[in-house]
Formats: C-alpha cells, structure tokens, sequence
C-alpha cells in the first residue's frame, strides 16, 4: 500500500506518493529478529537487518533481506542502516541486545541495551520514522509480590528491579518513552516473558536446556519456574505492534507459568526421552551456581542455572497479556505445540544426537 504526503516544491504544493515502507529490523541474527524478518517476508514487506559484524550465526536468509553490518554501540556505523529514499517510510523493529542471566555487571550489557537503544532512538528521530516497536521484556517490569498480576507500567525505574540485565531494560525503555515525550517519536514498547521455540541458530538459555535434555546430559533439574512464550507468537505480536500500538503504550507479551519440571516432563511426553525424576530444592541450586557457571564457562556454553536465572524460578511470574490480546489481538500457543517445533527444526539442524521419534501432533 502506498502513502502520499504534501511537499513543497518552488513554492507550490505537490502530492508525493510514498513507496511502500522499509523494515529495519536490529538484532538480524539473534533467534527473535530472523524470525521477525522470516515473518515480514512472507508479508512480502521491504526488510533490511543489522547484524555484527563479525556474526554470521543464521545460515541464511530469504535473497530479498538486505543485511546491513553494523554495532548499535556505534553511532555512526548505523548510519547506513538507515539510509533511505525521500519517499520512503521507514519503519524500525528493535530487537538487539543481550539476554543475559549472569548476577555480575557486564559493561558490554549496558552498552548494548541501554547505549545502543539510545543510539537508534537518536537515528529514529532524525529520520523521522514512522513507527518503532522496541523490545524490551518483563524484567524491567517490577515485580509485585505473589498472588498478585503484573501488567504494564507507564514509567520505568531500574531501581525498582532486581539484577544487571532487567536494570538495563528498565533504563532503556524509560528512554523510549522519553523519546515518544520530548520528540513526539511513535514509538511502542513489547515485554516478552521467557522466549522458547524454533529458529534459535545461537545458544539462547532455554534452547541449551532443550538440547541438554534431548541429548540425555541432564540428570536433575530444579524447582521453581516461569512464564515460557513461543518466539513465533512474540513476532506476531511485534507486527500487530507495528500497525496497532499506540505511541508510548506498553505491551507484555507472555503465556503463563509452567514449572521447570512440567516442561521436560512435555518433552518426555513428545520425544519418549527418560523422564527426570530428580528436582534439585532451590537452596542446593543456588549453593552450586558458582560452579556451574564455571562449568558451562569451559564448555563455552551459557549457563543453566545461576544466583540470578534462579532468583527468577522462584519470583512472581504472573505475567497478563490482556491488554495485548485485547489491543494487538495477541493469542499465544499451547507449550506443547511449542516444544514438540523446537525438539522437531534442532533435530533437522543437527543439533541432536540421536534421531527423536516425535510423538505428538498439533
């Protein structure tokens, strides 16, 4: 579809006809963003994506996706990222940063999520776009104390939030919004909970734990858990953002609790791998996260479990995603169709040891 704005041109007014709008999609080759981007494509959309440099983790793209290398630490790198036609629209869908469950500062994590989402909102203003989605998550949510529902919030303390990574996406979203106030930038925010599901290339934290299950190198797991959401219904819900969020409004994007347990337990259910029947008390846990840490370190993994990811099992996960459903009409799958995806694209990307023998079907 295209727009048509007036300009000016010798002094007369003239209508201009817009070209159909341009996605910039950061974060290109995180397992969020190559989604986004698979999606926008199938839409037949105009994609281009940023990815490091050095990062070549998806394999491949559709031959349509321009990809684009830059850092969002450095300003001026993504200079060409945004570069545009006059009778262009450009729409942005912020998806980079880091995940990060380590308990100790990393000023690589706030120079990404805080520094870097600083760097595209100063881009995003100059070049007058016409819509940001940002993503942020609910950890920079404070959390209420339990038996109570966490739903969005309209300002953005990182005091109010427990450990380096929510603290980071809490300032960063406050700088949105500060954006959408001071610059009048159109601007909307997404908080997804704990994303799960197919297409992760890397190593995010709870792909590792699906793998280690599949390839039987798990033998416990621990108490507690949290709100799991499939990755494909967070694009989705971005996407409706893009047409249907209203400037400085907030959006969670969750599912529901599932403990730990109740999800290998599904993954035995749908693959018949050997049920775990040892569940680790927290105290035990967090006695041994120091070492686990170090463990995964050697094995240049990311850690199951540390002090941080496992304060989270044990915290308010009550997340509602009524205002998404109800403004961006965000409907997310059931666990186990989520599972039984994700077990099925590591099979067929070799991410398995031995051949599963899938026993479940949507």
């Amino acid at each position: 579809m295209q727009a048509t704005i007036n300009i000016k041109r010798n002094g007369r007014k003239e209508l201009l006809k817009m070209s159909s709008p341009l996605y910039l999609v950061t974060g290109a080759m995180g397992h969020l963003g190559n989604i986004v981007i698979g999606k926008l494509r199938q839409q037949g959309a105009q994609v281009r994506g940023l990815a490091l440099p050095a990062d070549h983790s998806v394999p491949c793209f559709d031959p349509g996706v321009e990809i684009v290398r830059g850092d969002v630490r450095d300003l001026e790198s993504l200079v060409p990222f945004f570069a545009h036609k006059i009778d262009q629209e450009l729409v942005v869908i912020h998806t980079a940063g880091i995940v990060s469950i380590s308990s100790k500062y990393q000023q690589r994590l706030y120079d990404v999520n805080v520094q870097g989402t600083k760097n595209i909102l100063k881009l995003c203003v100059l070049n007058h776009v016409k819509k940001l989605v940002h993503v942020s998550s609910v950890h920079a949510i404070p959390e209420l104390e339990k038996g109570k529902v966490i739903t969005e919030v309209s300002s953005f303390q990182p005091e109010e939030v427990h450990g380096p990574y929510a603290k980071t996406k809490s300032e960063a979203s406050q700088a949105v919004l500060d954006a959408v106030t001071q610059y009048g930038l159109n601007a909307s925010i997404v908080h997804p909970s704990g994303i799960l599901g197919p297409g992760d290339f890397g190593r995010g934290h709870l792909t590792q734990l699906v793998i280690d299950y599949l390839n039987g190198r798990l033998t416990a797991c621990v108490k507690g858990g949290y709100d799991f959401v499939d990755v494909r219904d967070v694009a989705d819900g971005i996407l409706s953002c893009v047409e249907n969020g209203q400037p400085g409004e907030c959006y969670i994007l969750s599912n529901q609790y599932f403990p730990i347990k109740e999800i290998l337990d599904t993954l035995h259910d749908i693959t018949g791998k050997k049920k775990l029947k040892t569940v680790l008390p927290l105290w035990f846990a967090k006695a041994t996260a120091p070492l686990s840490e170090i463990y995964y370190k050697i094995l240049k993994q990311p850690p199951l479990y540390t002090s941080y990811s496992l304060y989270t099992l044990e915290s308010n996960a009550a997340f509602s995603h009524a205002k998404a459903t109800r403004e961006l009409n965000y409907q997310p799958r059931p666990i186990k169709e989520t599972l039984c995806d994700t077990a099925r694209w590591l099979q067929e990307h070799q991410r398995i040891k031995n051949k599963l023998s899938l026993q479940w079907n949507p």
